[in-house]
């Protein structure tokens, strides 16, 4: 099993950034893709953005295109998320998620492997 640990949450205005991190102590993350999802208080949780293993494509929601970033860095084992143009509504605690794919394999919306979250906050 390969724990993931995520970091970077906080609180900024709105307009603001955040960076967040997933990261693992286990080698065997590079051979896993890995997703963004967040869950909102009474909502249900809904996808971000997800990078394929091989780092080459990434898949994103709408409503968080053009401002979110998802990056990995191989030699640090760690998967990262940037937040640009924040809005109240990007309110959440933010979850990372892996699964293990073939090297070619796309992005995918799929995990069987989670994180324990951190809490987005976006003051207006």
């Amino acid at each position: 099993q390969v724990q993931l640990v995520e970091s970077g949450g906080g609180l900024v205005q709105a307009g603001g950034s955040l960076r967040l991190s997933c990261s693992s102590s286990r080698s065997a993350f590079r051979e896993h893709a890995v997703g963004w999802f967040r869950q909102a208080p009474g909502k249900e949780r809904e996808f971000v953005s997800s990078i394929s293993r091989s780092g080459s494509d990434t898949d994103y929601a709408d409503s968080v295109k053009g401002r979110f970033t998802i990056t990995r860095d191989k030699g640090k084992n760690t998967v990262y998320l940037q937040l640009n143009s924040l809005k109240p509504e990007d309110t959440a605690v933010y979850y990372c998620a892996s699964r293990r794919t073939i090297l070619t394999a796309p992005p995918t919306r799929q995990y069987d492997n989670w994180g324990q979250g951190t809490q987005v906050t976006v003051s207006s």
